[in-house]
């Protein structure tokens, strides 16, 4: 009789601990995506060669994708970067690499994202603006799930004038190259972001 009253009660607990467990092990994170096999060529506002994500490796990744030409929301998007940006500066927070990437790498040339990056009084030590071939920036479009789809194009002076209907978002990647989170990138909340990044530290 004590035998069976000690396996009925190991029965009920081992299920139960193992709820526990695992319950207790949850993700602040819902994504967990490995990027670690993907490198993609691209030039910053400097004109100077990055590798992504291989050259931000031991650093976590705040990154945003938009286009110069932009009307409201791309402008909105780097704000929010740029006031995390600040937000870590007056914490001593430090290891976080920003990188607003261009989808519209035929009119955003590296000149253009620089002019665009002083334009707004970027902190560029760790601020990067990135451009780079259009079939490079499709295949990392197409790792990072952004779509972006062109309007009708008018010519203005000879140029081509459009915009895009494009995903709104800010993603952080960690230290070890996964895609771990994602924000509306022109509505973000800042003390989101910063608590999250503490937290990926």
């Amino acid at each position: 009789m004590k035998i069976l009253k000690i396996f009925f009660h190991l029965q009920i607990s081992i299920p139960l601990l193992l709820l526990i467990s695992l319950s207790g092990c949850k993700s602040d994170f819902e994504l967990n995506e490995n990027l670690q096999g993907f490198s993609f060529t691209l030039s910053d506002q400097d004109g100077k060669t990055v590798k992504f994500t291989s050259d931000q490796k031991g650093k976590l990744i705040v990154v945003g994708f938009i286009f110069t030409h932009c009307p409201d929301i791309c402008p909105l998007t780097v704000n929010n970067m740029q006031l995390v940006q600040k937000e870590l500066k007056k914490e001593g927070i430090e290891g976080v690499e920003f990188l607003a990437i261009t989808f519209d790498p035929e009119r955003d040339s590296v000149k253009l994202l620089k002019k665009f990056s002083a334009l707004r009084e970027i902190d560029e030590k760790n601020f990067r603006f990135l451009t780079g071939p259009r079939k490079e920036i499709d295949s990392l479009m197409s790792v990072m799930r952004i779509v972006a789809v062109t309007g009708d194009t008018t010519m203005i002076d000879g140029s081509a004038s459009y915009f895009y209907t494009h995903t709104d978002r800010i993603s952080i990647i960690d230290q070890r190259g996964f895609l771990r989170t994602e924000y509306p990138g022109s509505k973000a909340n800042i003390e989101e972001i910063v608590n999250d990044i503490k937290k990926l530290r």
